[in-house]
């Protein structure tokens, strides 16, 4: 039996008995209907509760769990403690207040209590930021830890990137503090790509769901699957960027389509592959690199080898050493949006 079904049987009797009192009390008026009134006015009164009941019930109910959820956990700390000082300072000033005559006495306190909450708590949630950085400061010098878990950064995954599997890797490595955030829209994205009929999207899938299991195993972070959710809009990306503006945290993706349009509406994004680019080895023009050519460039006589970390070295007249490991020059450096991309010829 679910809870608006309670109400509403709950609304129907109760709005029945009144219906059927005021039906009684209008017989005092008109004897001669007396007991059509009874009987009308309580059938419309059950009918009343039974279908308007869950709107002034249930609903309202529904509806403040939904915002709540809508709110960061800053948002909430803070405004609780604008409210704190709000009735602090309406406490401290209602006795003053309720010394002025009437009817100044009886309603200057209640205003301001009224007032000073409203005020208190738009301060706080509007200077959140500072409050959270505060803290976070404070618990950096306290060894109890008991501020410890306040200020950290809540970071959200998209579907793309839990595929990827690097962030896995660099989540071990410490680079990422603070809370990794998985709404629930993910999750289900993420488990309808592992059912898929093809067997490539089931194997991603499944890599994805692999990856999740693993950085809940990591101990220096903390893994969140949450089940906040944004009304309205039925696209994955448009959800993940709405829910990353309320909660004002970055997005942590390596899709470009997604990260041009969160930039777009000023939602920042933290890019696995833009932070592969920036770790890659430097090189300066003039440099001498020791590269195994492997094979033929899209040019003639090109040569193509690979540093290290996957850095493409493109050899000039390298074509005719494929297979043979030789030192060569770098001549210029290209970025491009696969990546860098190094210039070389053969040293002499």
């Amino acid at each position: 039996m679910s809870i608006d079904f309670f109400f509403r049987i709950f609304g129907m009797i109760v709005f029945s008995i009144l219906g059927a009192f005021l039906g009684n009390w209008l017989e005092q008026f008109y004897l001669e209907y007396q007991p059509l009134y009874t009987l009308t006015f309580s059938l419309l009164g059950a009918l009343f509760g039974l279908v308007t009941t869950p709107y002034f019930t249930t609903r309202p109910v529904r509806a403040l769990k939904s915002l709540l959820l809508k709110l960061s956990a800053e948002t909430l700390f803070s405004a609780m403690i604008g409210l704190v000082v709000g009735l602090i300072i309406a406490a401290l000033l209602s006795f003053p207040l309720s010394l002025l005559p009437d009817p100044l006495g009886r309603i200057l306190p209640f205003v301001g209590v009224v007032l000073f909450c409203y005020f208190g708590i738009s301060l706080f949630v509007m200077r959140q930021n500072d409050i959270a950085t505060l803290l976070q400061g404070i618990s950096s010098r306290n060894e109890s830890g008991l501020f410890a878990s306040i200020g950290q950064r809540t970071i959200l995954l998209d579907t793309s990137v839990i595929i990827d599997g690097r962030v896995a890797d660099i989540a071990r490595t410490g680079f990422l503090p603070g809370t990794l955030l998985i709404p629930r829209f993910i999750l289900n994205e993420l488990q309808y790509v592992a059912d898929s009929p093809d067997n490539l999207r089931r194997a991603r899938g499944r890599r994805g769901l692999q990856v999740l299991a693993e950085l809940q195993k990591i101990p220096s972070i903390i893994v969140r699957i949450s089940d906040l959710d944004v009304e309205g809009v039925r696209d994955v990306d448009d959800k993940l960027i709405i829910l990353a503006r309320q909660l004002k945290c970055p997005i942590l993706t390596n899709d470009y389509n997604l990260n041009r349009i969160a930039e777009l509406q000023g939602v920042p994004i933290l890019n696995v592959n833009e932070l592969a680019n920036a770790v890659k080895s430097v090189v300066l023009p003039g440099e001498v690199l020791t590269i195994s050519i492997i094979q033929e460039g899209k040019e003639p006589n090109q040569g193509i080898g690979y540093l290290d970390d996957g850095t493409m070295v493109v050899v000039e007249n390298g074509q005719k050493l494929i297979g043979q490991t030789r030192d060569v020059s770098v001549t210029k450096v290209l970025q491009t949006a696969a990546g860098r991309m190094i210039f070389a010829r053969l040293e002499e």
